[in-house]
């Protein structure tokens, strides 16, 4: 297919839509500068190393994050699962915080894969700080399961997009390195955490050891994570990468998207953030609502509904009315805003769902 029908195909996809979907930011179409690019990728066999749209995508993510290499895996997932196994060895814990992704969306990975137990820590708004870490540390004792691993998460997902600022990530580094403990970062969204606190991807996750980042969420490739980290620590993540399947072949037609998406896409995710807030804002006053205003920091919106209000049914009626949301819990709303919903569009969204929640 040529790139001019691949856009011809996106458009229309797009216009016989009314759906503001504002679910995820997986949902995201790529731009046409995607689609070309796509289209004319330079193509060979990945797993022989020897695609080179891959190699520059990977070459390209380790510059931006100041780092030795980088490889390109199929799914953030993967990418966290396999950084995971590399730093621990079975019957280990990690410690993470207690909505983390590791935790609660990758399919009990932790255990099933790399042989270790999650030691999970509360946190106020998802923010872990080193006094959280250090009482979940496994003492130096022959009969308890040692910590094997730190893993945080930035943005936050599950606390509604929130961010971990640099102070208190030195401070966790520290931490760690006296522990002789390594730490990862799940940064799936950690471009929204850099444009939220101005600090470059690089400066705001050089004390890790590993850093996954997403390439499909606000940035807006169609498939694709990168990890990033030492030359001996990628050099193995590649045969874990084969051990999940995600060894690609001619996968210069996915990188070429995420070269696209690594350059272009970070400098507009504050359009993002700036739409995230006006939805928050405007439900925020309804006495049915519960929802931390400081909380809503970058393109993510978790409300409470109050009195036990069911947020399935909400949903349901929400979508009926054009509205894409999430139910994250019984009683919890999710919206993500992203570049395939415009501020006109989140301004509908938000009058819909008072309207809807307003409702007797």
């Amino acid at each position: 297919m040529s790139a001019t029908a691949m856009n011809a195909s996106v458009d229309v996809n797009a216009q016989s839509s009314t759906t503001i979907d504002l679910r995820s930011d997986t949902v995201t179409l790529p731009t046409p500068e995607m689609w070309k690019a796509m289209a004319s990728a330079e193509l060979g066999d990945d797993v022989y190393g020897e695609d080179p749209t891959v190699n520059r995508l990977e070459a390209r993510a380790a510059e931006v994050f100041g780092r030795a290499a980088a490889i390109f895996v199929p799914t953030g997932t993967m990418g966290n699962q396999t950084a995971i196994r590399l730093h621990t060895t079975h019957g280990q814990e990690v410690v993470c915080e207690s909505r983390a992704h590791i935790l609660d969306w990758e399919m009990a990975m932790v255990s099933a894969f790399s042989g270790c137990q999650v030691r999970p820590v509360a946190a106020e708004r998802g923010v872990l700080t080193w006094k959280h870490i250090k009482t979940a540390l496994s003492p130096k004792l022959y009969y308890r399961a040692q910590t094997g691993l730190i893993s945080l998460e930035n943005t936050h997902n599950m606390a509604g997009g929130t961010v971990t600022p640099l102070d208190l990530m030195e401070e966790i580094w520290a931490g760690a390195k006296d522990a002789g403990i390594p730490v990862h970062l799940d940064g799936a969204r950690v471009f929204n955490a850099a444009v939220a606190l101005g600090i470059p991807v690089a400066e705001l996750t050089r004390g890790f050891d590993s850093v996954m980042f997403c390439l499909s969420k606000g940035l807006s490739a169609p498939v694709g994570s990168m990890l990033v980290g030492s030359r001996e620590f990628i050099d193995r993540a590649r045969s874990v990468r084969k051990m999940l399947g995600g060894g690609m072949r001619q996968a210069g037609v996915l990188a070429a998207a995420g070269l696209v998406a690594l350059e272009e896409m970070p400098r507009r995710l504050g359009e993002d953030h700036a739409n995230a807030r006006l939805l928050a804002e405007q439900i925020a006053d309804l006495k049915q609502v519960e929802l931390d205003l400081a909380a809503v920091q970058t393109n993510i919106v978790i409300f409470g509904l109050r009195g036990q209000g069911d947020a399935a049914a909400l949903v349901a009626r929400l979508k009926q009315r054009g509205v894409g949301a999430s139910a994250v819990g019984p009683h919890a709303v999710r919206f993500v805003t992203h570049r395939n919903v415009d501020r006109a569009m989140c301004e509908q969204a938000a009058r819909v769902t008072v309207e809807e929640i307003a409702r007797p």
